[in-house]
């Protein structure tokens, strides 16, 4: 009973959020944001890998169609040898995360650190849209235009791009690590035959193509609503998970005894028997990010294929 009160109450404060937003967006989008200033000085490098003590290099890859995508690197082990085994690209998933999911926990326990430690070439994508890949060489993320894709462009355009950064970088062939989104990006891309000659393997996990079956009630109601239509509809192309109103609720429930935030969290992203509780307010200051509403749209689409255009939208 309790759990589906805070599952109604988040869609709620969802929807207050969406409209206090919407009142805000024209004096959002008349701000004049530099696109040069959107990449980030400060990432995942700083913050998650060098803290644990490892060697980190921050690089930028310029998709076709102009986003600027931050991609971590990780050239060596903890104890300094530096990689003899082929690179490795890690992929991360949908909304909550950005390329640091791989080095949110202990060394021993995340696999960017894993890797580095037996001997393997790291390499960290983030897609368009997350914390530290929000450039572009003309638009900025106040510019409705900035959001007009969904995963047809990660696909197109991301997942191509990182791929091929890393093959000429390293001059090697590589192995694919893809979660979640990074999944659905992987199969589509490897239907068309893109980027298939430039990898060793693919390594998918909890692979998924639409959002109907999640165990998450929240989320699943979401796309059972079409919320990411409504969203779209008033004007709200930016699907911010972290905005006021559910950021606030989240604080005030958190501080409440009894209430354990990893079952919170798992109202968002459904059961999950292997979350480190200790963990969680880490989780918490990278998770969840941003995509696009349409991108939501899309995943709430019923079956596997290119987005459909909604013609009441």
């Amino acid at each position: 009973m309790a759990y589906t009160i805070i599952t109604n109450l988040l869609i709620f404060l969802c929807l207050i959020s969406i409209t206090k937003a919407v009142r805000n967006l024209n004096s959002i989008n008349n701000q004049d944001e530099s696109p040069s200033l959107l990449v980030d000085q400060v990432g995942t490098c700083s913050l998650l890998i060098e803290t644990q003590g490892y060697t980190c290099e921050e690089h930028k890859v310029t998709t076709e169609d102009g986003y600027i995508l931050s991609m971590q690197h990780i050239p060596k082990a903890h104890n300094g040898t530096k990689a003899d085994k082929p690179p490795v690209l890690l992929q991360h998933g949908l909304l909550m995360v950005d390329g640091g999911t791989w080095v949110l926990n202990a060394p021993d326990e995340s696999l960017g650190f894993i890797l580095a430690d037996n001997g393997f070439d790291v390499w960290i994508a983030n897609t368009r849209g997350t914390n530290y890949s929000r450039g572009h060489t003309s638009l900025c993320p106040s510019d409705p235009a900035y959001w007009e894709r969904s995963w047809d462009e990660l696909v197109t355009y991301d997942l191509p791009a990182s791929i091929q950064f890393v093959r000429d970088q390293t001059g090697q062939n590589l192995h694919y690590v893809g979660h979640s989104l990074g999944t659905l990006i992987a199969f589509s891309a490897f239907s068309k035959d893109q980027t298939l000659n430039m990898l060793r393997s693919a390594v998918l996990l909890s692979p998924i193509a639409y959002l109907g079956q999640m165990s998450s009630s929240l989320a699943r109601a979401g796309a059972n609503f079409f919320l990411g239509e409504t969203l779209y509809w008033l004007g709200l192309h930016e699907f911010a998970p972290r905005g006021e109103a559910v950021a606030g609720l989240l604080s005030v429930i958190c501080k409440n005894p009894g209430v354990d935030c990893s079952d919170l969290m798992n109202s968002f992203t459904g059961p999950n028997c292997c979350v480190n509780s200790s963990m969680t307010g880490k989780f918490l200051e990278h998770e969840p990010q941003s995509t696009s509403t349409k991108n939501m749209i899309h995943l709430a689409q019923s079956n596997f294929a290119f987005y459909s255009i909604n013609t009441t939208l």
